[in-house]
């Protein structure tokens, strides 16, 4: 639980609000006093972040949006807009992992996890931006990954898509600085989330659809410095759901064009 209460009064938009580090940053943001649309392609999803928000639940909206679809994302946004009458803080948490040899992977599997990833982070982004150019300190949370600058085998697509993520929010930040929105990105690892239920030829949870002979040693380096606890593979989502709520709020109001990586130091 926070005492904080950085989101009074503030509207928030978070994509992939039905699961994982979406919805532990919808509830998180909640808890501060925010008004939020969650936005998911999962119905079930959406309606157990609902029911999870309690008595928050009265600040909290949902719409059914596929971000890899334009027009799904148009109609969406636009939603969302109407209800929160206006915009401060973009969350784009929204994402897909898909894991394969590389020599296996389809061009139509490569394209579907950049489509989803890379150009609905960039589509819900351009929708959102005149709102919060209207908007109260207005600022962009998005997600890339410890893929994007660390070797992580089996996850080409993905890789390739945090990295076009993070190198977007740079560029985003520059050209929309003097506007006065911040644009920044955190980098998970070590995180549990539904993305990375899943386990290896051993058992062990690595992610979703790895190859039945992943070789787990390839693994060894993306082990957290920090304790979890016993018997936890991963960090829960709420680890990350604490960094993405300061980075979208004025706290952070000299903070834009960078990245936090959040993974108990696997990647030091």
């Amino acid at each position: 639980m926070t005492d904080l209460q950085r989101y009074s009064g503030r509207r928030v938009l978070v994509t992939g609000g039905g699961s994982g580090i979406g919805q532990a940053t919808t509830l998180r943001i909640l808890r501060e006093g925010g008004r939020v649309v969650a936005a998911d392609i999962s119905a079930a999803g959406l309606a157990d972040t609902l029911d999870k928000a309690g008595a928050d639940r009265a600040r909290l909206n949902t719409v059914i949006t596929d971000i890899a679809d334009e027009e799904s994302v148009r109609a969406g946004v636009a939603e969302a807009l109407r209800w929160l009458g206006g915009l401060d803080t973009l969350v784009n948490a929204a994402g897909v992992l898909r894991s394969a040899h590389f020599e296996q992977t389809s061009v139509a599997e490569f394209e579907q996890v950049l489509r989803i990833n890379l150009v609905g982070t960039f589509v819900v982004t351009r929708e959102s931006l005149a709102a919060l150019r209207a908007g109260n300190a207005p600022a962009v949370v998005n997600f890339s990954s410890t893929s994007a600058v660390f070797a992580h085998p089996y996850m080409s697509a993905y890789a390739a898509s945090k990295g076009g993520i993070q190198a977007m929010t740079h560029a985003l930040a520059m050209e929309f600085g003097r506007q006065g929105i911040r644009f920044n990105a955190v980098q998970p690892g070590s995180i549990s989330s539904g993305m990375t239920d899943g386990s290896g030829a051993s058992g062990q949870s690595l992610g979703p659809g790895l190859p039945a002979d992943a070789d787990i040693a390839l693994f060894a380096k993306a082990a957290p410095a920090l304790p979890l606890p016993a018997g936890a593979p991963f960090a829960g989502p709420d680890a990350v759901a604490a960094v993405v709520a300061m980075l979208g709020s004025p706290d952070a109001y000299f903070v834009t064009g960078t990245e936090v990586r959040v993974d108990g130091g696997s990647h030091m």
